[in-house]
């Protein structure tokens, strides 16, 4: 029978997909020193949650393809993989919209401040103290530029469109399937907007690309939202810009070192914050849980991956 390797705490749904078809073994973090003599005698596939250093893939020498539960892979070796013949998966469009509807409440929480209002509400403070105060900002009027416009950027800029909203936006080259107004440079499209939706992935050229210089162009009626990566957002600049009211606002729902977030960004009242929980319903795990597990049981039953990544295309 086929061996499988779950590394580290992969969703459970995936285990039961496996279970029968394989022999699934488990190995709790992705260090390649907790490989057993068995695992690297006998495993060829894996799944995981972004964590796959060339070190375990060299641990692993039957290894043929790993299976990323989530859209983003920057914690797999691509570059590795590919020079020893392994398939990359990922778990595209199944999570899109559900992270596209959590950016649109992010937002609206950033502007209107309703998880401070339903606080108010929860402590008695309507009824001792009256109305709650009006939100300083709204979303109406707003031009929103998006940071990155793949296919949750796109879902976003969709769902914003019903809000009347302008929209513009900033990849590293134009789009020619979507009409929006494309603008060169970062720097270029904060001056441009009000509001700035940061969906990039991790990658080197993305990291802390929202500093100082960047919020400072944002301007005092900006609000920045981040929904893509910690990594992109220089947290220590947002912190300064937050205090010296550089920007009015801020929404993000990852950091850099997740889950420690920075003592700072909790004393504002204008910032809203989530635990990384954009794609966090059980609907959505499951379904990207399931293609973690299609990949799988393709890839051994039939021969080829259903959604391999860019780095290591499937040529069959």
């Amino acid at each position: 029978m086929t061996t499988l390797l779950l590394i580290g705490k992969v969703n459970p749904r995936v285990r039961e997909r496996l279970a029968g078809r394989f022999d699934v073994l488990q190995l709790p973090s992705a260090k390649a020193e907790d490989v057993t003599p068995e695992m690297a005698a006998k495993v060829t596939g894996t799944a995981s949650f972004n964590a796959m250093p060339a070190s375990l893939m060299d641990a692993l020498p039957n290894l043929r393809i790993i299976a990323n539960f989530g859209v983003g892979y920057d914690g797999v070796d691509t570059k590795h993989a590919a020079s020893k013949g392994i398939i990359v998966t990922n778990t595209p469009d199944v999570l899109d919209e559900e992270v596209a509807d959590t950016t649109i409440g992010l937002l609206l929480n950033t502007l209107r401040l309703f998880p401070r209002a339903e606080t108010y509400l929860r402590e008695g403070r309507w009824a001792k103290e009256g109305a709650f105060p009006l939100s300083p900002l709204t979303l109406r009027g707003r031009h929103i530029g998006m940071y990155g416009m793949g296919r949750i950027g796109q879902q976003i800029a969709k769902r914003l469109e019903a809000f009347g909203v302008m929209i513009s936006y900033h990849t590293r080259s134009p789009r020619k399937d979507v009409s929006y107004s494309y603008v060169p440079s970062l720097k270029e499209l904060a001056t441009t907007v009000d509001t700035l939706v940061c969906i990039v992935p991790k990658t080197p050229e993305t990291r802390q690309t929202i500093n100082s210089e960047i919020l400072a162009a944002l301007g005092e009626n900006g609000v920045l939202i981040n929904v893509g990566r910690g990594w992109t957002v220089h947290e220590g600049d947002l912190i300064d810009a937050l205090e010296r009211k550089v920007i009015a606002g801020a929404g993000l729902d990852v950091f850099e070192d997740e889950p420690n977030v920075p003592e700072g960004l909790l004393k504002f009242d204008n910032v809203s914050l989530l635990p990384h929980v954009a794609s966090a319903s059980v609907a959505t795990r499951n379904a990207m849980a399931d293609l973690v597990a299609d990949n799988l049981i393709s890839w051994f039953e039939q021969g080829k991956p259903v959604t391999p990544v860019p780095e290591t295309p499937f040529k069959g």
